[in-house]
């Protein structure tokens, strides 16, 4: 079945140049030139991925994040001329999956729709089955394995697909230490190149989401100078 993607880009040009390489590669791509138009047709259709800039007229790229993750756990990836940390930071910490600067290649772009898309698919077809058990806990957190989503103490913790996966790996190997490298490359399936402060961003936000104090975990322990793992 032929997978679906909105691409969110104002630029005239660069969106019929990343429409003509998506469709090369046998995509059904939908185009928005601005954020209203990318939000109707979020809310009209079903899409396997979201290619999103960031400076958009009408309802800006962060602002259009956010709305997209108040209902769905649609892969996002940013395209951004806005490349500096805090950029990057910001917008992985509203729930994008990646982050790609421009210029960017047309080889790089398509390597990393297909790596979103297909994690997306294997998770989701992982999830579903059902030998698995609904949810996983460890100490007073449960990650439940239907709703993408976590409790501790009865409070109801909603996660970002990234955050989610990350830890569920971290509580199902929970005497394991990961280093950030192991990460990415089992959470994001593609290579590391000191992409720190992508894992760095999710550690964060899951613990500002999941701890009393995120700055005493007792769930996600950080193992100095080597990565971190779940717990004592």
């Amino acid at each position: 079945m032929q997978k679906r993607i909105l691409l969110v880009e104002d630029d005239n040009d660069i969106n019929q140049l990343i429409e003509s390489q998506l469709k090369q590669d046998h995509y059904h791509v939908e185009s928005a030139r601005d954020g209203e138009e990318a939000l109707a047709l979020f809310q009209k259709e079903m899409f396997d991925l979201i290619l999103l800039d960031l400076m958009l007229p009408k309802v800006n790229g962060m602002d259009l994040l956010r709305r997209i993750r108040e209902t769905s756990k649609v892969p996002v990836l940013i395209i951004s001329a806005k490349g500096s940390d805090l950029d990057k930071a910001m917008g992985l910490g509203f729930g994008a999956d990646d982050y790609i600067s421009k210029p960017f290649s047309m080889i790089e772009l398509t390597a990393r729709v297909q790596a979103a898309i297909r994690r997306s698919t294997l998770y989701s077809e992982t999830d579903s089955t059902p030998t698995e058990p609904p949810v996983i806990t460890y100490k007073d957190l449960i990650l439940n394995l239907q709703s993408f989503s976590a409790k501790t103490k009865n409070k109801s913790i909603p996660l970002t697909a990234k955050e989610f996966h990350i830890l569920k790996l971290l509580m199902t190997n929970h005497s394991r230490v990961f280093t950030k490298e192991q990460i990415y490359q089992l959470i994001w399936e593609d290579e590391y190149y000191g992409n720190e402060n992508v894992i760095n961003v999710h550690i964060r936000r899951l613990r500002e989401k999941i701890e009393e104090d995120p700055s005493t975990p007792q769930y996600i322990r950080t193992i100095w100078g080597i990565g971190y793992k779940m717990g004592d």
